[in-house]
């Protein structure tokens, strides 16, 4: 089984997860952040992975920290469940609508860190929840090796916004740690290797 906890405590943060990337969707997500809850609901039932997520933080000053190490958390449990990558998909891609918006999410398990998105071009709130932690949570995912772009194709209302970025970028994420029955149990590089 494909399977990782991971915890991470910092002076500013507690913050466990387990997963299962061959699950089925299932999740217990708490982070205290009502609509961020919804968001990591959304990535789990969309990518498959099955998600179990107790966190909690400095929300009473931002919900910044939170956000962001619940990103490097999520990353670095994928990273231990893949462990050598063997065998793995490694790129994926989806765009989704949900109503007037659309997003693409593009992704590369490549063990280079690097995220390109235009959310920041979009501002405001959804309830309390700042519209550009959106961007601060994929950084921190993406800061633990994983090349990703996120594109608004187009969108107006940013609940709507983000959850089709969410729901794109989990099914990305899903295509990428899936097994591909062709690889034969290979290391998708030409370098036989992918940095952790």
């Amino acid at each position: 089984m494909r399977e990782a906890k991971v915890a991470r405590k910092t002076r500013e943060t507690n913050i466990e997860a387990e997963i299962n990337l061959d699950g089925s969707g299932k999740f217990d997500i708490n982070t205290g952040i009502g609509f961020f809850n919804h968001m990591f609901e959304t990535l789990s039932r969309h990518s498959l992975i099955d998600i179990t997520l107790n966190a909690s933080g400095d929300i009473n000053v931002d919900y910044h920290h939170l956000v962001e190490d619940c990103g490097i958390v999520l990353g670095q449990a994928i990273k231990q469940a893949l462990k050598d990558k063997a065998g793995i998909r490694r790129f994926g891609n989806a765009i989704l609508p949900l109503d007037e918006a659309l997003c693409e999410a593009v992704m590369d398990i490549s063990g280079r860190p690097h995220l390109e998105t235009n959310l920041t071009e979009y501002h405001g709130s959804v309830g309390e929840f700042n519209f550009e932690l959106g961007e601060v949570f994929f950084s921190g995912f993406a800061s633990e090796g994983y090349t990703v772009h996120i594109n608004v194709r187009q969108g107006k209302n940013l609940h709507h916004i983000l959850e089709s970025a969410f729901k794109s970028f989990a099914r990305a994420l899903r295509s990428a740690v899936e097994i591909d029955d062709r690889m034969e149990g290979r290391i998708p590089s030409t370098k036989d290797h992918i940095e952790d």
